[in-house]
């Protein structure tokens, strides 16, 4: 018997903001082996990106995520980065944080697609934007080939900047709930992988097992203790410049501001019962029931 026919998903628009340009996927020349980190943002986006760098290099702590795996539809990239990814002869890593249908896809190249919270995700978001340098904005929103308003500067009130979010939906970076929604539909793609943050906290050495058997990379057993401590998030968090885009440049603090806390839960005693409760209504109304769930607990995806 033949295989079974896959719907392939296609690209049916343009996303472009102060931060990103979905054009530059258009004319992308693929390879079979990539590997594409998917994300909303401030989801575990690094630190998946770590786990693949370290499987593709077999544990090797020196290797530059920032520099050989870049926001690819960032569009402040420097046109020397993508040159770079072009000339890699070992298998890519990029990231996104394209709704899926904003993404020309590869049936080829494996996708790992990071989902978090969205009450967590803010509280990441807050810290990131609070961080920022003038530097930063001048970058986002003075560089020539914006659409749209300009990245303002944050709300200092964190529970307005969180209702702030919630009412119009991401803003002011881009939209949660499509984001979501997008790439929870191509879950049964053979390509596709769904990963959640608290999965990652919870079973680091069992989800990065899973993530190495998605792409097929057999890892010899002798390694896999050093791979799981460089995936750690402790180790991350000591050479953060490593990590962090642009190795840290648009922060006060440098890659540890992008590198942060990488804990859950932070909004439990902020948040009122009502705030929360909003949220939790929303995320069922705009993803149905079994999405909002996986959500919120890493369960059922």
């Amino acid at each position: 018997m033949g295989e079974t026919a896959v719907d392939w998903p296609r690209k049916t628009r343009e996303l472009r903001n102060h931060h990103m340009d979905s054009t530059v996927w258009n004319d992308f020349a693929f390879r079979d082996d990539d590997v594409i980190v998917s994300t909303y943002g401030k989801a575990g986006t690094t630190w998946t990106q770590q786990i693949v760098t370290q499987l593709v290099f077999e544990g090797d702590p020196t290797v530059p995520v920032h520099e050989i795996s870049p926001w690819w539809d960032m569009r402040v990239i420097p046109p020397e980065v993508r040159e770079a990814v072009h000339a890699q002869t070992h298998r890519r890593i990029l990231k996104t944080h394209l709704p899926a249908d904003a993404l020309v896809m590869s049936p080829k190249a494996k996708y790992l697609y990071v989902a978090r919270d969205g009450r967590d995700v803010v509280w990441s978001f807050y810290n990131h934007h609070m961080g920022f340098r003038d530097e930063a904005y001048a970058l986002l929103n003075d560089t020539p080939g914006r659409v749209g308003p300009p990245l303002p500067r944050p709300d200092p009130d964190i529970r307005s900047y969180f209702r702030t979010w919630l009412e119009r939906d991401g803003y002011p970076m881009w939209s949660f709930w499509e984001n979501t929604q997008s790439w929870w539909a191509l879950r049964r793609l053979p390509n596709v992988k769904l990963v959640h943050f608290a999965r990652l906290k919870a079973d680091l050495p069992g989800q990065v097992r899973e993530i190495a058997a998605f792409l097929d990379i057999d890892m010899p057993e002798t390694k896999w203790p050093t791979v799981i401590e460089h995936c750690s998030f402790d180790f991350m968090k000591a050479p953060a410049e490593l990590y962090a885009p642009l190795g840290g440049f648009p922060w006060e603090n440098g890659g540890d501001t992008f590198i942060h806390k990488g804990v859950n839960g932070r909004w439990r005693d902020v948040l009122t019962p009502e705030e929360s409760g909003a949220y939790e209504q929303m995320a069922v109304e705009k993803l149905g029931p079994d999405c909002a769930r996986w959500l919120a607990t890493g369960e059922g995806g």
